[in-house]
């Protein structure tokens, strides 16, 4: 039987929302090279799949976050999705920017939070874990309690895990970068010569070089 990961994972595949390139590498930017590319942007395009994701994060935040009385996606590529879970658990909801706006209210938080809210986090994506992060301690700041993170994917870096572990944030994913390799592996998307490559880059993938 297969797991909710892997379903995920085979399902961004197809959509492109994930996409693997070992031989032709991606620029992030931040200006890391990288084999893989991720948009969770492009679920939103197709309804089946964006009720999947909506459903599974419901069903994470029910069955792992008791008591929750908001949810918060983080601007950008979390506000869709957040606000669909949302209104699929009848919560109120906020999202987080990146940066305070410069004008107006000059916002960090759009939304109305009320201090003693505990509060779940939406993301669509977990890379180094910083951006999330900081969407916690504006959450934090505005004195509300963050009892956790839903979010689509996550590379499984090593400096995001202890960086979620040294702000206490529990952390839970629908997929991961291992499931993707898995079944773009058994689906040919990949070679087997690929793991190789694609295993080392998520060792540090601030200094992997492909041309080396």
């Amino acid at each position: 039987m297969k797991t909710l990961e892997r379903i995920l994972a085979e399902k961004l595949l197809k959509i492109s929302a994930v996409k693997l390139q070992p031989s032709n590498s991606f620029t992030w930017a931040s200006g890391w090279k990288s084999p893989i590319y991720t948009d969770n942007r492009r679920t939103l395009s197709y309804p089946t799949l964006r009720t999947f994701i909506k459903v599974e994060l419901c069903r994470l935040i029910m069955e792992n976050f008791e008591g929750v009385d908001a949810i918060a996606g983080v601007a950008t590529g979390a506000i869709a999705q957040g606000a669909l879970v949302a209104d699929e658990l009848g919560l109120p909801y906020v999202y987080v920017r990146s940066a305070p706006k410069d004008h107006g209210l000059e916002n960090l938080i759009e939304g109305n939070l009320i201090p003693g809210q505990k509060v779940v986090v939406i993301e669509d994506l977990i890379s180094t874990g910083g951006s999330s992060l900081k969407a916690v301690e504006a959450i934090r700041n505005a004195g509300c309690e963050v009892i956790g993170m839903a979010a689509i994917f996550t590379y499984g870096f090593p400096i995001a895990i202890e960086r979620f572990k040294e702000a206490k944030v529990k952390l839970l994913t629908l997929s991961n970068y291992n499931a993707v390799l898995e079944v773009a592996l058994e689906t040919n998307y990949i070679a087997e010569e690929d793991l190789a490559t694609l295993h080392e880059w998520r060792t540090d993938p601030s200094i992997w070089n492909p041309n080396k």
